[in-house]
């Protein structure tokens, strides 16, 4: 009886990631240049350049407080029982210029960020005010009351307070949230050089499936793959172009491939990566140059499939939902976070709840909850159709390709859904 010929090594999840990487390096090289976009635009972004402040900030002495512009020294023996009596002069409000001037026993009526009149040194605050009831010409109180002693420059903002003209406001890297979208616009940016998000086309395989919310037909599934890979894509900065469904036939499937890669950087299929008969993505794509289609030493999984449409790389994910969303967080997500600039998700230390068994020569990834103290509990077994278990995971744990068990409080490395 002959022997059964050799079996190719199986390359494992972190070489697999070398092979990937350096299949998507056109993504990634893109990915390294920058584009302008409107200010609106640029939420979740990641910024391509310092940011740096073409001028101080604030852009003028303004008043901090709604209250009295004032000179320091004539309210510098004010109290309770002794108020400062000063002649009102006017009033200033935001957006208006600096208003009248106040000389010696005057005060402006000023409002929160309204310029500081000439002469004013100091705000009192409006809550440590009285007015009198006498009424000038323009029927503004004439008398105000101070009951407070200020000192120069208080309730008082100063140009370069905040930041100074050259300084670099927002370094290169910053994943653009609310709060930087504030100083860019304080500091007059309509737009910002940004990392370009990757245009990503996904397609998900299957006769089985049908559109949630359809009604089924004996033998059918709701299809998941397609929504849940596009909200993984989402989550990491990608530009999801295309969300497409096509069924096992070659002819469909070369159509959706031509759609989806149209205006993408990048196409990922879901399903129809492995053996059987109606593997339409292998069987469409296996046979082009530099293509590969081969399983790598991981679980769930192990299905893999590298090639290129035209110019557009594809990257083909297998069917089981679990698989799919594994395979993604393992396998694409750090290359894809690479791509648009973001920092990448490192695993985490935790300790198993209870004993867990594995396959030897793979590295198995458990769905699992991880507690405030750090234990991290399985929540189903291996199996890769389990996809309501998924839910309830925030993480995978990783075990190695040598180990097939662990005890209960073994330490392990996680990482995060």
């Amino acid at each position: 009886m002959s022997s059964p010929p050799d079996q190719p090594t199986r390359p494992s999840p972190a070489e697999y990631r070398g092979l990937l990487r350096a299949h998507l390096s056109p993504v990634l090289d893109r990915g390294a240049q920058s584009t302008h976009l409107p200010l609106a635009a640029c939420a979740d972004s990641v910024l391509a350049r310092d940011l740096r402040a073409s001028v101080d900030l604030p852009l003028f002495v303004n008043s901090q407080m709604d209250g009295y512009a004032v000179r320091s020294a004539d309210v510098a023996g004010a109290g309770p029982d002794s108020p400062a009596r000063l002649t009102v002069v006017g009033a200033v409000h935001a957006g208006q210029g600096p208003g009248p001037g106040v000389d010696d026993d005057e005060a402006c009526k000023i409002m929160t960020g309204a310029p500081l009149p000439e002469g004013a040194d100091c705000v009192v605050p409006v809550e440590d005010t009285s007015v009198e009831e006498s009424v000038g010409p323009d029927g503004r109180a004439a008398t105000v009351l101070v009951h407070a002693p200020r000192s120069p420059g208080e309730f008082v903002r100063r140009p370069g307070d905040d930041v100074r003209a050259g300084d670099v406001v927002l370094p290169a890297g910053t994943r653009l949230a609310a709060r930087h979208m504030a100083a860019a616009a304080s500091l007059g940016e309509s737009g910002l050089d940004v990392r370009p998000r990757p245009r990503v086309g996904v397609v998900a395989t299957g006769s089985e499936l049908v559109a949630p919310g359809r009604p089924l037909e004996p033998g059918q599934i709701w299809e998941s793959n397609s929504i849940t890979l596009a909200a993984a894509l989402r989550a990491c900065g990608c530009e999801v172009t295309r969300t497409l469904t096509c069924g096992d036939d070659r002819a469909e499937f070369t159509a959706t491939l031509d759609e989806a890669a149209g205006d993408a950087d990048l196409v990922v299929t879901v399903g129809a990566v492995s053996m059987g008969d109606a593997e339409v993505v292998r069987q469409v794509l296996a046979a082009r140059e530099g293509a590969r289609f081969a399983p790598i030493a991981m679980q769930p999984g192990g299905p893999q499939g590298l090639a290129t449409w035209g110019d557009t790389p594809v990257v083909c994910l297998p069917g089981n939902p679990v698989s799919a969303l594994v395979s993604f967080v393992v396998l694409l997500r750090p290359v894809v976070l690479e791509a648009v600039g973001r920092a990448p998700i490192r695993p985490a230390r935790a300790r198993l709840s209870r004993d867990v068994t594995s396959p030897a020569g793979r590295v198995q990834y458990l769905r699992a909850t991880l507690a405030p103290d750090g234990t991290a509990d399985p929540v189903s077994g291996p199996g890769s159709h389990l996809v309501a278990s998924m839910a309830r995971a925030d993480v995978l744990i990783e075990i190695p390709a040598e180990v097939t068990f662990l005890p209960a409080g073994a330490g392990v490395e996680v990482l995060a859904l």
